[in-house]
């Protein structure tokens, strides 16, 4: 529900929500990819601090699995609050937990910001712009960058069918930002209807929502690759 009054809006907060469940088997690697080693952190550890040195993010909640043997070992030095929440077989899953055991420390109005675990590169400037233009907006919206390259439909045989108009396309990034009690609500509808969204986007626009579209920086690439990771060590010695 937006609300009409300045007063209640000034107080509302921003919290950092992030799915760290998975298991990256992309990667290929003895561990999942969030906890891989980067620039003598780990992926995860970059990520939320990143997000938790913000001024603007109040605290966060981390989603991991039941079995997760790794989470003990992260370090990060915050004086914001840090909760977990078992994570769920999908990352709507995931989600959806976190934003429960947020329920009970925050208002329904607060603004969630769901971010990748995979994503270490998130620019603070990033964070700015979705916060400045999303918080004036009715819905929320996501960071985003515009398609640059051609795109092509296939066939199952993966022979060309379509050159698609890429005029209109974007590559969703996180974070992804909405209020905590629409996006709750949102992710239990879709669920309730066995729709598996793979991001918080899609299940704001399933439950009749537009969200709002932010460009961001190229460079805030999500680790999926064994490439990808090395990838990123570059962009973060830039932006250290």
């Amino acid at each position: 529900m937006v609300t009409d009054s300045p007063d209640l809006a000034a107080s509302l907060r921003y919290w950092a929500v992030v799915p760290a469940a998975g298991v990256g088997a992309r990667m290929q690697a003895e561990r999942p990819k969030q906890y891989l080693p980067l620039l003598e952190k780990t992926v995860i550890e970059h990520t939320l601090q990143r997000l938790l040195a913000h001024p603007c993010i109040s605290g966060a909640v981390v989603a991991i699995s039941s079995d997760d043997g790794w989470w003990p070992k992260v370090k990060i030095e915050t004086d914001k609050p840090l909760w977990l929440a078992e994570g769920g077989d999908e990352r709507c899953h995931s989600v959806l937990n976190a934003l429960q055991t947020l329920s009970a420390q925050v208002v329904e109005q607060d603004w969630v910001l769901v971010h990748d675990a995979a994503r270490p590169c998130l620019r603070s400037e990033d964070i700015d712009e979705l916060i400045r233009r999303c918080a004036a907006h009715p819905v929320g919206g996501l960071l985003a960058v515009p398609v640059k390259d051609t795109l092509k439909r296939a066939d199952a045989a993966r022979n060309v069918r379509e050159t698609m108009d890429r005029n209109q396309l974007w590559h969703a990034q996180t974070p992804q930002m909405f209020r905590l009690g629409e996006l709750r609500d949102a992710l239990r509808q879709a669920l309730a209807a066995t729709a598996l969204v793979t991001d918080e986007a899609s299940a704001m626009e399933r439950a009749g929502h537009a969200p709002l579209l932010v460009e961001s920086h190229a460079d805030n690439i999500k680790i999926t690759h064994p490439e990808d990771l090395a990838l990123a060590g570059l962009y973060l010695k830039y932006l250290l």
